[in-house]
């Protein structure tokens, strides 16, 4: 039984975008302004522009690709079983770890207008709910999920636009100034805080690689991939530095763990807090329906594969959803959501994220050598690129420390340990239709 391809081009962008746009832009303007200052707008451009190379080279690599998996079906296509587990564990681990962050987050912000929200049994209830709305919906079909997640994208963007136009009509109206800096304020830091405030902005960027998982429910997936990861990127990009620059010449550089509330304070009134805590709610809402779309897709792919037992690689008979690998998976996230470890979560969750951008990105020469007359996207300079993005992720890589390298050596060695159990399983790589993936491509 194949998938059905019912994700355009438009619904692949908003899936993208609302994994892009998470909760991570609520609180990471603080944590900017105290490792770089009032440049803490320029590391916005940086990373974005360091993304946008390891976007170009993922976005050529996974052009090739019609089947669902994204970097673990990469990796293991070009590197080998070996490597294909490891980044397939880096991958799933990473969305389990950010959604049980997100769901208590949600949590975080509610008990501000429900405070009994945030213990025992009520808060058990409510992560069930939450949890379970968006697992429902994309049981019922990928076209549902992905329309639950364009909803979304449009409700969590709309405050953060308003927070951006309240702001730059202060800055028109001569109440705030805009955060100019000389070069010596941008070169005061030095490197460290500059790579480690770039390696915060993978958490708060990364998501793209979402849109490359289900691949085999796309249309036109060839055209669709690019499209969808770069318009995110861009309308993120837009959106996260406008929002860097309104906080700092709204508060200055304060370091709170609220700055957008702060900020919304100060432009919007009283009612401003309110309003970005509802923002976040919607927010972490928005990105857990997207990951609930795709995140099971990896699990399908990986017992396709031979990697996970065989029953999470069944189609629903009636909605063509992978019903069993998407009930488990909800369930993980329940249990990580439930008891908790939130920061431990997102360390993991960037970790893995360079993990399987390296790995994606390092895929790209050898596919142009293997297939050089391939019917896929060719960006200019591709190798060049592609080198430039591993070398972004092993820099970025340095900068984990302590706890993020255990928690990073225990992921390799749980996906060493499946390698060695189901090295012996035959590999039968799922494919998609035949006649439904010509007739998608055709123009």
């Amino acid at each position: 039984m194949a998938f059905v391809r019912s994700i355009g081009r438009w619904a692949l962008t908003g899936l993208a975008l609302n994994c892009i746009i998470g909760s991570g832009i609520f609180g990471l303007p603080g944590e900017l302004n105290r490792l770089v200052g009032r440049a803490s707008p320029l590391a916005m451009v940086l990373a974005a522009l360091a993304m946008g190379c390891i976007m170009a080279a993922m976005a050529e690599v996974g052009s090739q690709f019609s089947e669902p998996g994204g970097p673990y079906l990469y990796a293991r296509t070009v590197f080998g079983r070996f490597a294909g587990l490891q980044v397939g564990w880096f991958a799933l681990l990473s969305t389990i770890a950010a959604v049980a962050a997100n769901a208590n987050i949600f949590v975080v912000y509610l008990v501000g207008f429900f405070p009994g929200a945030g213990h025992g049994i009520p808060r058990a209830i409510i992560l069930t709910a939450f949890l379970g709305f968006p697992a429902t919906v994309n049981y019922l079909g990928a076209r549902r999920g992905a329309g639950l997640s364009s909803v979304f994208v449009i409700a969590k963007i709309v405050p953060l636009v308003a927070l951006i136009v309240a702001g730059l009509v202060g800055l028109a109206r001569f109440e705030y100034r805009l955060p100019w800096v000389s070069l010596s304020e941008i070169a005061a830091p030095g490197i460290r805080p500059w790579l480690t405030a770039l390696l915060l902005l993978v958490f708060a960027y990364g998501g793209f690689e979402a849109a490359m998982i289900p691949a085999g429910e796309v249309k036109y997936p060839r055209r669709t991939l690019p499209f969808a990861m770069g318009t995110s990127l861009l309308a993120a990009a837009i959106v996260y530095t406008l929002l860097q620059v309104v906080t700092v010449a709204t508060i200055g550089t304060s370091t709170s763990a609220r700055p957008l509330a702060e900020t919304a304070s100060v432009l919007l009134g009283t009612a401003g807090a309110a309003v970005i805590g509802i923002a976040v709610m919607i927010s972490t809402t928005g990105h857990i329906s997207s990951v609930m779309l795709h995140a099971p897709r990896l699990a399908y792919s990986l017992a396709a594969g031979g990697e996970f037992p065989s029953f999470l690689a069944k189609l629903h008979p009636r909605f063509q959803t992978p019903a069993a690998a998407l009930a488990c998976y909800a369930a993980l996230v329940w249990l990580l959501a439930v008891t908790g470890g939130f920061y431990i979560a997102v360390m993991l969750a960037t970790g893995a994220k360079v993990i399987m951008y390296c790995a994606t990105c390092a895929a790209l020469i050898p596919l142009r050598r293997r297939q050089p007359e391939a019917d896929a996207l060719r960006i200019p300079f591709g190798p060049a690129v592609s080198l430039v993005g591993v070398a972004i992720s092993l820099a970025l890589l340095t900068q984990l420390r302590g706890i993020e390298i255990a928690l990073m050596s225990a992921t390799a060695l749980l996906a060493a340990a499946n390698w060695w159990f189901a090295r012996g399983q035959r590999v039968t790589p799922q494919r998609v239709d035949a006649a439904a993936t010509a007739e998608t491509l055709l123009p």
